[in-house]
């Protein structure tokens, strides 16, 4: 058989099977064109063909391929982490603003894949970066990550604030469990071979979000930040949550598709 009818036999998207075909041979893309005519080795199509029935029965690309890129990094994740999204690299971008204008320590809350603390560090070395998760299969991903990343962040081992108690940050960033217990879009996609615990946020979805509101204050400097990203549809609720506890200077940013994604608010003492 050769490189194109292996592909052509794939049955998956097109340009998953020519990633998943690259990852087995071990080149790039532009290779499997330049050798489409190539004969393949059976060990080669018998691997191949065990990763594209694991995506046609729903395994995500970025699990089978043991890496997914994020920012500007290449990122290890498995099934105890959530797949970072494009969407929450508008995060990145408005903590990084934020470090600039003075945060020199950022508290990433539920890191998972450690995909926002790493990519504030990797962009602003001189940040000191913590991240929590209360998963420690998610904290040796991401320990994992920032050793193969060489980069240093504090990881602690933490249900939210539990493990926190007396210290404070000017800048605590989150891209918590948001999805509501029955929300349909829960058996879509990649999403049912992700972790329940990083995608559901409770009865409503708004659980996890508003317990992070509520409590984010005592773990703030004065005049410290508290971001959040969101459901495109939770926009007005964090905003008002934000409010309702006294934070000033609420603000919503919208996604790549225009999309109300993160909103954030100042804490002043």
């Amino acid at each position: 058989m050769t490189v194109r009818e292996l592909m052509a036999s794939a049955h998956i998207h097109r340009g998953e099977a020519e990633t998943l075909l690259a990852a087995v041979l071990g080149v790039d893309r532009g290779w499997l064109f330049a050798h489409g005519d190539d004969r393949v080795a059976k060990a080669t199509i018998d691997r191949f063909n065990e990763l594209t029935l694991a995506r046609r029965e729903g395994e995500p690309l970025a699990y089978l391929l043991g890496y997914c890129d994020f920012w500007t990094i290449r990122l290890q994740v498995n099934q105890h982490v959530l797949i970072p999204r494009r969407e929450t690299e508008h995060l990145v971008e408005w903590a990084i603003e934020q470090i600039d204008a003075g945060a020199s320590t950022v508290l990433d809350m539920g890191t998972g894949s450690g995909a926002i603390a790493l990519s504030c560090k990797a962009s602003r070395p001189g940040a000191a970066l913590s991240g929590i998760d209360s998963s420690p299969h998610a904290l040796d991903c991401a320990r994992e990550n920032a050793l193969v990343l060489g980069l240093e962040v504090d990881w602690l081992l933490s249900d939210w604030f539990s493990a926190v108690s007396g210290r404070t940050w000017p800048l605590i960033i989150a891209n918590p469990p948001y999805i509501a217990a029955n929300d349909p879009h829960l058996v879509q996609g990649d999403l049912p071979a992700e972790p329940v615990t990083a995608l559901i946020g409770g009865a409503s979805g708004l659980e996890s979000l508003l317990h992070l509101i509520q409590h984010a204050r005592d773990h703030l400097t004065d005049g410290g930040w508290l971001l959040l990203e969101h459901g495109f549809d939770q926009g007005a609720a964090v905003r008002a949550a934000l409010q309702e506890h006294q934070y000033c200077s609420v603000s919503t940013r919208p996604d790549w598709s225009g999309h109300e994604r993160l909103t954030g608010g100042q804490w002043r003492r």
